[in-house]
């Protein structure tokens, strides 16, 4: 199989999987999805990427009757029908199927849904050019769910401005970006926003943490502001398909590139572990 889609035990390529209307994803958005990456086979992170689905299901109060042992074994397995071994992972909870209606149904399983398809992560060389944009979103940014229309908004801009990625703030304050964690570099410390409900705590801003603590670079979980933003050493941008990439240019301007040797020192130590993680 090129691609392969799985919806409740139903296996197929991805574009002949169908799923019910009623699903509640369809009309409320109603789930909660992690996302990662595979090579030769291996699934990079697996156990974590699963763990983090549930705990933001939980929070949702959806209870899917699959454990986190039950489905890293049906994801292992699902991925050794693919053609490739280098794939994306997607996986998400439902609510279940249940005739529209905001409060939770009664009696309504949870549905599961897996993608794969051929992929790589980025190169995480590259440099990137960014905008900033007024984040907008709800305050629920800790739960991973299906929810994200203004990260769709803020991504289009993106698109629209011929750039990579955009920094949200709310009211000056950095939170993180459309689709992955943004970081700065000052005077020898690292400065993330905290875990708190304004973001989510990607595994890649989680394994950027652990690389700084391994080289003893001092990490601080605080707010900080865009004129931090503007004024950092570097600005490190990380996601399950960006391990570590610097930003380059804001707003079109030049900005960071005063850490360079700090940086390449991270981004080959998780590259190094992606690489001998996802090892034949």
């Amino acid at each position: 199989m090129k691609t392969l889609g799985y919806y409740n035990g139903c296996i197929d390529e991805l574009d002949r999987i169908t799923v019910p209307m009623l699903d509640r994803a369809c009309y409320f958005g109603d789930g909660v999805y992690d996302v990662t990456f595979a090579r030769n086979y291996k699934i990079y992170m697996l156990e974590e990427h699963v763990r983090r689905i549930f705990q933001s299901a939980a929070l949702l109060r959806i209870f899917p009757k699959i454990t986190e042992t039950e489905l890293c074994g049906l994801l292992s397995s699902l991925i050794k029908r693919l053609d490739d071994g280098e794939q994306w992972v997607y996986f998400q909870f439902t609510r279940g199927t249940a005739f529209r209606s905001h409060a939770f149904p009664e009696e309504c399983e949870a549905n599961l849904w897996i993608m794969f398809k051929p992929a790589t992560i980025k190169d995480t060389y590259k440099t990137l050019r960014c905008i900033t944009w007024e984040d907008t979103r709800a305050l629920h940014c800790n739960i991973k769910s299906l929810n994200l229309l203004p990260n769709v908004l803020a991504t289009q801009a993106t698109v629209d401005e011929g750039v990579d990625e955009c920094v949200m703030h709310r009211n000056g304050i950095v939170t993180e970006c459309a689709h992955s964690n943004v970081s700065i570099l000052k005077d020898g410390v690292l400065i993330t926003h905290p875990a708190d409900c304004h973001i989510l705590a990607g595994t890649g801003r989680a394994h950027l943490i652990q690389a700084c603590s391994r080289f003893g670079i001092p990490v601080y979980e605080r707010l900080y502001s865009l004129d931090e933003l503007k004024d950092a050493d570097e600005i490190l941008l990380t996601s399950a398909s960006a391990l570590c990439m610097r930003i380059v240019e804001l707003d079109g301007k030049a900005i960071g590139g005063k850490a360079a040797d700090t940086v390449k020192r991270l981004q080959d130590a998780l590259l190094q572990d992606y690489l001998e993680k996802t090892a034949l």
